[in-house]
């Protein structure tokens, strides 16, 4: 499946951006509400179950790769479904604040016969979160 790729700029600098993609106490306020907890670092590993139209979705991310203010990397799968894929949120300053680069690669498919797993489905969630609720967010702190 072809790579999801969302863009947004924000009046920000890449360190406010970064806080705000990587403190679980703002994270909660726009991405996940119910992540248990979150650090930025290689190797750190939560879940959290998310329920849409009757069918469970356990996260499971796993950090990969860090690179402060600059890019941060995760494996994404599910307990209840085969698929892998991996998440970058890579930051790029600019002259106005920063821009937030998200690329969601599939390393191993998942089911497409869940609504939730077409690419679809993956590039208006990805859209909600960074160019909605994100910048929504830091437009308001």
């Amino acid at each position: 499946m072809k790579d999801v790729i969302v863009q947004q700029e924000f009046l920000v600098s890449g360190h406010s951006l970064w806080d705000a993609i990587t403190n679980h106490e703002k994270m909660i306020q726009w991405f996940f509400i119910n992540i248990p907890d979150f650090i930025p670092e290689n190797g750190f590993c939560t879940e959290f179950l998310i329920e849409n139209e009757g069918r469970r979705f356990t996260h499971v991310w796993k950090i990969e790769e860090v690179v402060p203010n600059k890019k941060i990397v995760y494996n994404w799968t599910y307990k209840e479904y085969t698929g892998e894929g991996k998440v970058f949120f890579e930051i790029e300053e600019t002259d106005e604040g920063s821009r937030l680069v998200l690329t969601n690669k599939w390393v191993g498919e998942f089911p497409q016969d869940i609504p939730e797993f077409s690419r679809e489905s993956c590039l208006g969630g990805w859209q909600y979160f960074i160019n909605g609720n994100l910048k929504e967010f830091l437009d308001k702190n």
